[in-house]
């Protein structure tokens, strides 16, 4: 939001009070806290007016300080709250005539006592970022409404991203971004995936701890500042050093929550009977039973929202006119070694005998006056179900466990972001802090449900909504997007501004949701697909089996679905990174190479882990451009080398893209190319690439650990066995481990 008229001016009707000075210091439960003014104090009878900000610095953990700005206390607190790492980190404080200092790790904030106003952040002996004069602020608009201000200095270079799943610029300078949960698909500024987190290549993120509005201007109100503000009486806000992006990520993720490991069959292709399409048994066994017969593997097989009777979204029963024998029909489907995702929403549409019941038994939404709040949009006479009551969400997670019961696995969670603010919730919160909140409490209890009736690590959801934290409960997809190149472009920025957020795991709708794709897109969106995290074929109103395209689609489909799947013991490590560290799968270059800078604005690649760089092909001719860091990277393929630093511009047929190696990586490589969730130690291959003589590379496959070593000319590879050891010599290709000794392969890669 925009309080200023250029530089100098408010905007008509806008009042604004900063503070000018410290009054007075003082420690109090393991922090900080100031009082300032908003007007200097010459004598006493300044000390007559306000408004006085109050300024608490304190520290959850090391490396992370927050600071409270509250100016009127007196309002009673209402939630939702995020739920935020109980820890309380250690800081030490000191304060005398020129600054106030509360230090956590390497990180301070130093408040002037002198002079102008002036708050800085420092970490290393440098300043990461500051406020001063005039940058935080009590503001009132024309209507009165009060917000509160931050801004923090913009180093010359710095680039900020995240902010949740943006479809815009990955880079977030100059963009006006407002936190606040919308349904407006992949190609607008609005979002589904909110978070008020931002990162930047500076050494530092700023998490804003508020669930309801916030508005960003990252550097476009003040273009050498992020500004943000919400309509709130205290405002939260955390600095994070790293100071690399990964080691910011990693902090933020402990304070908000660390993304679940979702089960290896997860990460396998998953087919759908699309949205609107007509469908029943026979349809699906045709799909099913067409992919068997191209030798095309398929791990998960999803129904979408006509699994239940129109106009009675949700009753999570399956329309007995096209499913008559459900509890059957999933037995045959798990015969066939697939699992079952099921769509569902939070929305009870006013025909669905679960309206009159969640009404009966107070558990739907009210308005103010007492009503259900319903509306006519996506379902006629839809309510939402309270997630705020723990008898609602026990009521709607009851309904999940009879599906669990006959025989399904996982759920799309769908929806959760038309949340309305004329309302009153169950446990008393306010409307415009839930409005966020909501998917939060909606995803969290499908999570749940899952995690009781099928494991900790059995749990899986296909969520489209998140906020702050919802990365704690995988796997996200990208939404609403477009049969186009364009589109596609669109959702891997997305996804990528997502991982930046802190969400460890992404998807999308393989060759576009709306629309139907040329069979040229279909085959270069599967190529990106089936190299994303977790992969789906999905449309609107038309079917996504590759045979419907072409039968070039088919082989493109089985061929990067077969190499996916040869990935795993590489993919499944970088998930349980994701898990254990909060680092995304699919990564912005910039979070690999933040000192490089020809990554910074890099967003039509990323790296698949640490050591996989992909470039998708955004045209039907093949060509593609793209950025290759220093050293001698190695397609994984054909074995060709680039060296970089340098762009390289190359031509690509379907069945191929550019997939390099990074310099000094060893890639392993599993032995089976038709499921998932197989021993990815048992046959593995190790392929080292690049690596200098006296490299050692750890390599962790399940619960073995192996190392690689280059001596000399010889590489030589051991696991924890110590009798268990390999020696591959230079020019050799391939060696296997003696007859009785293990699983083992060693490939010789680029040197």
């Amino acid at each position: 939001m925009k309080f200023t008229d250029g530089y100098w001016l408010l905007r008509e009707g806008v009042t604004a009070a900063h503070p000018v000075e410290v009054l007075d210091v003082a420690e109090r439960d393991g922090a900080l806290e100031i009082h300032a003014p908003t007007r200097p104090i010459r004598s006493r009878g300044d000390l007559m007016t306000g408004p006085v900000m109050t300024i608490k610095a304190h520290s959850p953990m090391p490396d992370v300080i927050g600071l409270t700005l509250t100016h009127l206390t007196g309002d009673e607190p209402r939630g939702p709250e995020f739920e935020l790492a109980d820890s309380t980190a250690a800081a030490q404080m000191s304060y005398d005539d020129e600054h106030a200092v509360l230090t956590s790790g390497e990180l301070s904030v130093r408040l002037a006592r002198t002079g102008s106003w002036h708050v800085e952040f420092l970490a290393g002996g440098r300043v990461l970022t500051s406020s001063g004069h005039k940058s935080m602020g009590i503001m009132r608009d024309a209507s009165g409404a009060h917000y509160l201000r931050e801004q923090l200095n913009l180093g010359v270079g710095t680039s900020v991203y995240g902010l949740g799943e943006r479809f815009g610029p990955l880079v977030r300078n100059g963009q006006v971004v407002d936190i606040w949960q919308a349904d407006g698909g992949t190609c607008s500024e609005q979002a589904y995936k909110n978070v008020p987190f931002c990162l930047t290549d500076a050494g530092y993120g700023v998490f804003v701890d508020h669930p309801g509005k916030v508005s960003f201007e990252v550097a476009s109100e003040v273009v050498s500042r992020v500004q943000f503000s919400a309509e709130t009486q205290e405002l939260t806000y955390y600095v994070i050093h790293g100071p690399t992006p990964k080691e910011i990520l990693r902090k933020y993720t402990a304070l908000t929550g660390r993304p679940a490991l979702p089960p290896a069959w997860s990460f396998g292709l998953w087919l759908s009977t699309s949205f609107t399409t007509s469908y029943d048994e026979e349809t699906v066994t045709a799909f099913v039973d067409g992919m068997r017969e191209r030798e095309l593997p398929l791990s998960v097989f999803h129904f979408d929202c006509f699994w239940m009777r129109e106009f009675n979204w949700c009753d999570f029963q399956w329309d007995p006119r096209v499913f008559p024998d459900p509890e059957g029909m999933l037995s045959r489907l798990k015969a066939r070694g697939l699992r079952v995702c099921v769509w569902i929403n939070p929305y009870i549409a006013q025909r669905s005998p679960l309206f009159a019941e969640g009404k009966a038994l107070g558990h739907l939404l009210k308005r103010p006056d007492g009503s259900v709040w319903q509306w006519d949009m996506w379902q006629p006479g839809m309510a939402l179900v309270d997630f705020t009551s723990p008898a609602a969400r026990d009521w709607y997670a009851s309904k999940l466990e009879a599906l669990l019961a006959q025989g399904v696995d996982c759920f799309k969670t769908d929806f959760g972001e038309r949340v309305p603010l004329d309302v009153e919730w169950s446990d008393g919160s306010d409307p415009e802090r839930m409005h966020n909140y909501y998917t939060y409490l909606y995803n969290r209890t499908v999570f749940d449900v899952l995690r009781k009736h099928r494991g900790e690590q059995e749990a899986v959801l296909f969520a489209r909504s998140a906020t702050a934290g919802s990365q704690k409960f995988p796997v996200h997809w990208g939404g609403d997007c477009e049969a186009t190149y364009e589109s596609m472009a669109e959702s891997l920025r997305g996804g990528l501004s997502l991982g930046l957020s802190g969400f460890g795991y992404w998807s999308h709708d393989i060759g576009g949701f709306e629309g139907t794709p040329t069979p040229a897109l279909f085959k270069r969106w599967l190529a990106f697909g089936l190299l994303s995290s977790h992969s789906r074929l999905h449309g609107s109103s038309s079917y996504r089996v590759p045979w419907l395209f072409d039968e070039e689609s088919v082989d493109v489909a089985r061929h990067f679905t077969r190499l996916k799947l040869r990935l795993m013991p590489y993919l499944y490590e970088v998930a349980r990174t994701a898990h254990t560290e909060g680092v995304p799968m699919m990564r912005a270059m910039v979070l690999e190479f933040p000192d490089d800078p020809g990554c910074a604005h890099l967003e039509r690649q990323y790296m698949l882990g640490p050591d996989l760089l992909v470039a998708p092909v955004f045209s039907d001719s093949g060509e593609v451009t793209y950025y290759v860091p220093a050293g001698t990277w190695t397609h994984f393929v054909t074995g060709e080398t680039v060296t970089g630093p340098r762009w390289v511009r190359e031509k690509h047929g379907f069945a191929s893209l550019p997939l390099l190696v990074r310099p000094g990586a060893v890639i392993p490589v599993g032995a089976v190319d038709d499921r998932p969730d197989y021993d990815h130690a048992d046959g593995v291959t190790l392929r080292a690439y690049g690596l200098s003589r006296g490299a050692q590379v750890a390599v962790r496959v399940g619960d073995v650990a192996f190392t690689v070593v280059r001596e000399g000319d010889t590489l030589r590879a051991s696991c924890a066995d110590p009798s268990a050891s390999w020696g591959l010599a230079a020019g050799e290709r391939a060696v296997r481990a003696p007859a009785g000794t293990g699983f083992l392969t060693v490939e010789l890669g680029s040197w």
